[in-house]
């Protein structure tokens, strides 16, 4: 099986080209918050978010992805100010030392546009531009891509809302529906990715079901971004309650992805899963570029 490439033209961004569909790429987890599920307060002052910062790029990561309100289950919500707070001065110190492209981990507008302003390149909404009416006009207005992911409600409500009917059909309905939602806001086809959610508002038996049926979901046409790192139902099938003891499964849950015809896969061990992407691109994508 060869993957071809998303309908979706390549991104450009600084100097970095994501040719889709030619490799996987590496989105390198950066919470800089106190209460992440797997790092949280590891990485929320200023000189170890700027450390763990360059150890992800010295290991080969292609995007730095920095978010300052945790997403986890239960995730106390945090306002806008503290979220600026945590986030801007980090961004604005990894610029000044690196063109590594950055996406900001985050639902609100005015933490988008002050991002990107200092530095970042990428938004990565994990609602899917739900939570803030004003995020779609404000991304189109900034002309960066942007990644639209697939959830039920809230991290404080999520996960009791599990029961589909379909479920990836719903997830495709919605992602299809935020698209169209970021093309009539102005928001260029070409800049938009889509995430269906690994671990929000799924069960361990739905987030193994959408790894398998990955191809349903490059069927929209656009790249597609997954984040399997750690997350609770690899720790459900280890017996493993810690998640920074998770690598290997996470290692198996990225290689099914990869041979799904994931576009990005988000993780925290960017050395580790980069082997990873290296072997499974070449079996599964059948691409030169593998092998050099």
């Amino acid at each position: 099986m060869s993957l071809s490439s998303p309908s979706s033209a390549d991104w450009q961004v600084r100097e970095h080209t994501f040719c889709w569909g030619t490799r996987t790429y590496l989105m390198g987890v950066l919470n800089v918050t106190p209460d992440s599920f797997s790092d949280g307060g590891l990485f929320d002052q200023l000189d170890t978010a700027i450390a763990q910062a360059r150890s992800l790029v010295a290991a080969g990561v292609d995007v730095l992805d920095v978010g300052g309100q945790s997403t986890r289950p239960n995730a106390v919500d945090i306002s806008c100010d503290e979220e600026l707070s945590r986030v801007v001065p980090i961004i604005k110190a990894i610029r000044q030392e690196t063109d590594i492209p950055i996406s900001i981990d985050t639902t609100r507008a005015a933490v988008a546009r002050a991002t990107i302003a200092v530095g970042a390149d990428i938004v990565n909404d994990i609602s899917g531009a739900t939570f803030d009416p004003a995020m779609l006009a404000t991304v189109a207005e900034l002309g960066v891509p942007i990644v639209l992911m697939h959830i039920r409600g809230t991290p404080q409500t999520m996960q009791q809302l599990t029961d589909y009917e379909d479920l990836i059909g719903e997830i495709c309905a919605f992602l299809q529906a935020r698209v169209e939602a970021a093309i009539a806001c102005g928001i260029d086809p070409s800049r938009i990715a889509i995430d269906p959610g690994i671990g929000f508002a799924k069960t361990y038996a739905q987030n193994l079901e959408i790894l398998r049926r990955l191809p349903e979901f490059r069927a929209l046409g656009y790249p597609v971004l997954v984040g399997p790192s750690r997350k609770g139902f690899i720790g459900h099938l280890l017996n493993q309650p810690n998640p920074r003891d998770r690598v290997w499964g996470t290692a198996a849950a990225c290689c099914a992805a990869i041979a799904g015809g994931a576009d990005l896969i988000r993780v925290h061990d960017v050395r580790e899963m980069k082997d990873v992407c290296r072997v499974a691109d070449a079996i599964f994508r059948h691409s030169s570029q593998t092998l050099n």
